[in-house]
């Protein structure tokens, strides 16, 4: 469905031997941990203080973080591919297509984030990554269906609109990429699913049943948490 309204170290966008730190981290989430990426469009000197949107719309609302040209469906894990789209524009967004075997996510305000991440903690509940921009924070789950998601939702009273899901169609842009709602950085760092030697290097990724009665309830009860849209 469509979105509704590196590694474990820090990464940043400067170049380090001569290959930017957004193609590595592109690299890594396509080659290690089998994520289909592809470049946002990116910003763009405005006419007032703030970079705009690298795309045609004066008006976008995810200025910098979405996919343009390529589209969506170009996203891919194949090296060479991405290798050819961040010699040519280094500064890209790394941006993750949802949904499918890919991970899906849930965004919501980084005020309601925090205290859903305090929460969790509390209940020692184990979350994969969470990706983060000054003003939202997105929670990355394991892939699941519109069935699913619709069943969890159609079980809450009411869900905020503030709150937004990223599955089939969707995406989110991920560190150490540079949007206009700020930089993109992990709050939660992507930690391996597995143990030991011979272990995989995939993220760990949270079933959405497990974080989205909490996510619904902080959202809920932040002000400025966005209108309760009923279900």
């Amino acid at each position: 469905m469509r979105d509704f309204l590196g590694r474990r170290r820090k990464l940043s966008p400067r170049r380090r031997g001569g290959r930017s730190t957004l193609l590595a981290a592109a690299l890594t989430c396509a080659t290690e941990w089998k994520w289909p990426v592809l470049p946002g469009v990116g910003l763009r000197p405005g006419h007032g203080r703030d970079p705009e949107c690298g795309c045609p719309h004066p008006d976008c609302v995810v200025p910098g973080a979405h996919p343009f040209d390529p589209g969506l469906l170009a996203a891919t894990t194949d090296a060479r591919m991405i290798r050819w789209w961040w010699t040519n524009r280094p500064d890209a967004p790394v941006v993750l297509a949802t949904g499918g075997a890919a991970p899906c996510a849930v965004s919501l305000p980084a005020v309601a984030g925090a205290r859903a991440l305090a929460a969790f903690d509390r209940q020692g509940v184990r979350l994969g990554p969470v990706v983060a921009t000054p003003t939202r924070w997105t929670l990355l789950v394991a892939p699941y269906s519109l069935e699913v998601l619709g069943e969890l939702l159609h079980s809450q009273d009411w869900v905020p609109g503030s709150l937004r899901f990223h599955g089939d169609g969707g995406y989110v842009a991920l560190p150490p990429s540079r949007t206009g709602a700020g930089r993109v950085r992990w709050e939660r760092a992507p930690r391996p699913a597995a143990a030991g030697a011979g272990a995989g290097t995939t993220p760990w990724l949270p079933d959405v049943a497990t974080v989205v009665d909490v996510l619904v309830e902080e959202s809920a009860g932040t002000p400025g948490g966005g209108s309760r849209l009923a279900h």
